[in-house]
């Protein structure tokens, strides 16, 4: 009968088994293929992310580059500084761009039509003559001798020599004609043009000619734009979070406050833009396309993710803490700001330099408050009239000339070093100063 009964047992029990291995197979089943699926997904956005930055770095990498002839030029003293009088001022005004003329023309003695000349001349930047002009006045004593220099290409002649230009199209559709093609091949050919490092992209502000525009406007103005953004929000933001995490009593006036928030680090930034083109320049008559205007609108935008980020860095420190200090007889007040700030203070920064770094990427506040005109000059201070590098990309992405593709990728890796040293700075803090309880 015990057999029976055993028999019995394992002929019930074996369907059981079976089902069960089944259900475990059937799971461990779906977990892979989970796994795969998130290796897939990672593996498109690391493929997505290749793919863009590649992109960029392959156009942007030749703007770091310029082109320039190399050409033994004759300062006539009597075309320079026919009175030997060595004064600056007369000195500055000469006739470079006729020199360098001369100098490229002795290149092409057959070059002799006034259209031909000019042509060749056109091979050449217009940045060149104040390159020589800025070299004289620096050392007058070169004047009278014939001295190597070299020559800043145009942009249309630099493009062609990256290959970029279309010598295969016809002469009509594009910027060089057959001669101007000849004639640089031929200075190529006798060794005479060099590659330089393009110091000027980061040392000069915006120009109409895309070998002569440099980021170092639009760099200081996004610096004066951010450091007025944090002189604004970091003490607002972290001053408001402190109130309604630590002082505030819990009710519907800060529950609506905290909704409204939250909200607002939802709200698009044109939003901050219009607010900041009908307030600060319709009402106030702040002064257009300033860096103050523009850290104004970025500070109430950065404003929102502030405060959570530093709300969430005060809760996370524990009550044990808070109510030691209490229980020794620490104010409320004296309990913040001896032991719970300096304590949430490293989850803080990284919340604020994060806030910030989205700042910095903005464009479309500051497009509403005119920080998308054209200029020039490097700003010297928050008031002055300034652009940013998002602005700065934008401009140059909508230019016709060729030779500032390479400029905008140039521009974009530009912000994206300050980006990356942004954030890593953030995870560092982090990494430095948090304590996990």
């Amino acid at each position: 009968r015990s057999r029976s009964c055993a028999a019995t047992e394992s002929n019930m029990s074996e369907p059981s088994n079976t089902a069960r291995r089944a259900i475990s197979k059937k799971r461990y089943a779906s977990e892979r293929r989970f796994r795969r699926i998130g290796g897939a997904a990672v593996l498109a956005a690391l493929t997505a992310l290749v793919l863009l930055l590649g992109s960029v770095l392959w156009q942007g990498l030749p703007a770091f580059l310029e082109r320039r002839v190399r050409l033994d030029v004759a300062l006539d003293a009597q075309k320079i500084d026919p009175e030997a009088t060595r004064d600056p001022a007369l000195l500055g005004e000469a006739n470079y761009a006729g020199l360098l003329k001369d100098a490229l023309g002795r290149q092409f003695p057959q070059v002799q039509s006034r259209a031909d000349k000019r042509a060749l001349a056109a091979l050449l930047s217009a940045g060149a003559s104040y390159d020589l002009r800025e070299r004289v006045l620096a050392d007058p004593s070169l004047i009278g001798q014939t001295i190597p220099f070299e020559a800043l290409l145009s942009d249309e002649a630099d493009v062609l020599l990256r290959g970029l230009g279309g010598r295969d199209v016809a002469e009509g559709d594009r910027q060089l004609s057959d001669a101007q093609v000849e004639w640089l091949d031929a200075l190529a050919a006798r060794g005479l043009v060099e590659h330089r490092f393009a110091a000027r992209l980061l040392q000069t502000g915006d120009s109409r000619e895309p070998e002569l525009a440099g980021v170092l406007g639009a760099a200081a103005g996004s610096f004066w734009t951010l450091l007025t953004t944090l002189a604004l929000s970091f003490p607002l933001g972290v001053a408001a979070a402190i109130y309604l995490e630590e002082l505030a009593l819990k009710n519907r006036w800060t529950d609506l406050i905290e909704v409204n928030i939250n909200n607002l680090a939802a709200v698009p930034s044109i939003v901050f833009g219009l607010l900041g083109l009908a307030i600060f320049l319709g009402y106030l008559h702040l002064p257009r396309s300033a860096p103050l205007v523009g850290g104004i609108v970025l500070a109430l935008m950065t404003l929102p993710t502030i405060i959570i980020a530093s709300r969430a860095a005060l809760r996370a420190v524990p009550p044990s803490l808070r109510e030691a200090a209490l229980a020794v007889g620490a104010s409320r007040l004296q309990t913040v700001f001896h032991h719970v700030l300096p304590l949430a203070l490293p989850g803080i920064l990284t919340g604020t330099i994060l806030g910030m770094a989205r700042a910095l990427g903005e464009t479309a506040p500051l497009l509403m408050i005119g920080m998308v005109a054209f200029i020039v000059d490097v700003p010297s201070g928050p008031l002055d009239p300034a652009t940013a590098l998002p602005v700065q990309i934008y401009l140059w992405a909508d230019s016709p000339e060729r030779a500032f593709v390479a400029r905008t990728s140039a521009a974009i890796l530009v912000l994206l070093g300050f980006l990356v040293l942004m954030n890593l700075s953030a995870v560092l803090l982090r990494n430095r100063f948090e304590r996990r309880w």
